[in-house]
This record gives structure tokens, sequence and C-alpha cells, in this order.
């Protein structure tokens, strides 16, 4: 595929899966800044659903243009392993970066429409540590959380497509992954193992935000690369 439809795809995607997962978390769960009384609230479980959803429904559609990484570190961990050239690496961050500020974008647009509903507040489904930490978790055991839940979602990845594993099930081993992922770490980070979907919220809420970002592109990269050599090693025929 052309790299400009290659990259479109991958715009497209990163839009929807934070749309799709950190809109759910902004305007249907039972987080800070939400009504704990709301009926329709989905809390941690839908959130966690909602992110797997959006993976596997992507990975289904666009998985035959651009790979559907849809997230910088699995871009990253995915050339660690020896299935992504470094060349395409800036462009492919650079799209998914902007398509996860368009799906932020779009949330704050639909949320804003209710009266009273105040961002910083909420939170926005932005990732944090110490005290914006969802349940009061440091530094280390953010830092710890984000490498090592990065580290495995690559390891499903990188399993899951290689040319000797089951024909057809990634998106689902994927998608399922992911899930497992944010009902593990919601509670402390908000689950990012994704720099875009931080960034995106990140830039949102400003301040303690934007502070605490460097975390969520560190950790994340540094488990997916290690994951990806690792890997490499592990089942060497991969090409």
């Amino acid at each position: 595929m052309p790299l400009a439809n290659r990259l479109a795809a991958e715009f497209v995607g990163t839009l929807w899966l934070v749309l799709g997962g950190c809109g759910s978390a902004v305007l249907a769960a039972m987080f800070p800044g939400n009504d704990p009384t709301n009926p329709l609230g989905i809390a941690l479980v839908g959130v966690s659903l909602a992110f797997g959803l959006t993976v596997l429904t992507m990975a289904f559609a666009i998985g035959h243009i651009s790979g559907c990484h849809l997230n910088p570190a699995v871009s990253v961990g995915l050339w660690a392993g020896g299935r992504f050239p470094a060349a395409d690496l800036g462009p492919y961050i650079v799209a998914q970066v902007l398509g996860g500020l368009a799906g932020a974008a779009i949330i704050y647009l639909i949320a804003t429409g209710k009266p009273g509903f105040d961002l910083v507040a909420s939170g926005f489904a932005a990732n944090g540590f110490g005290e914006h930490s969802p349940g009061g978790y440091g530094m280390n055991a953010a830092l710890i959380c984000e490498i090592v839940m990065t580290f495995m979602f690559l390891v499903v990845i990188l399993g899951s497509t290689h040319k000797n594993a089951p024909a057809g099930f990634a998106p689902i081993a994927i998608g399922l992954c992911l899930t497992l992922i944010h009902l593990i770490s919601i509670p402390v980070t908000n689950t990012s193992v994704n720099p875009a979907r931080s960034t995106s919220q990140a830039i949102f809420v400003g301040g303690w935000a934007l502070q605490q970002l460097w975390l969520f592109w560190v950790a994340p990269i540094i488990g997916a690369a290690v994951a990806g050599f690792f890997y490499r090693w592990l089942a060497p025929n991969n090409d």
C-alpha cells in the first residue's frame, strides 16, 4: 500500500481508538467528575471492553492497509521485532498522534454539549500517577505497570501475527489482550500503553497531565522495544 494510504488508515484508526476508548470513559463511565448515580454508567469493565473493541474492529477494517498499529509503542515494538521498517516510524507516529488529537477533539465537542461539564474536573480520561492515579499509585508503580503491560501487549501482537500462528484470529487475541490490560491497570494509571492516546488527552487537560506525559511515552516505548527484541529471539522465523 502507498504510504499515504497507510498513514490515512493509521490516522482514522487512532481516532477511533481514542473516540471509542477515552470517549467511553469521559461520556459513559462512572468516574470522578461523572454522576455516580448515572444508570447508564459502564464503569471499569465497560471502558476496558470499549478499548479492546476499538482495536478489534479496526484490525479487521485497516489491518490489511497499514497493519493497524494505532500506537507509537506498537510501531516501535514491531520495528524491534523485525516486522516494520525504521524509515516509516516517524510518519506513522505523527499520523497516530494527529489521529488521537482528532478523536479527543470530537470527545471534547460532545462532552461540552452537556451543561456544567468541567473538562479538568472530569480528568478527560488522561493518564496520571500519584494524586492523579485513580487508585493513588505512585510514579514507580505506574512506570512498572506501563512497561510490563506494554511488553505483554507486544508479545501478544507479535505472537498472534506470526506466520505460524492460526490465521485470521489475531484481531481477536489483540483486542482481548487490550481489554485485559485495561482491567488490570485502569486503577493504576488509567491505562496508557499508547503514547498517542496519552498525548491526545493530556493536551486538552493541560497542567499536571502534560507534566506527567513523559512517563506515558518512555514506559510504553521501553516495554514495546524490549518485547520486540525478545520475541525476535524467541521466534526468529518471522519473515
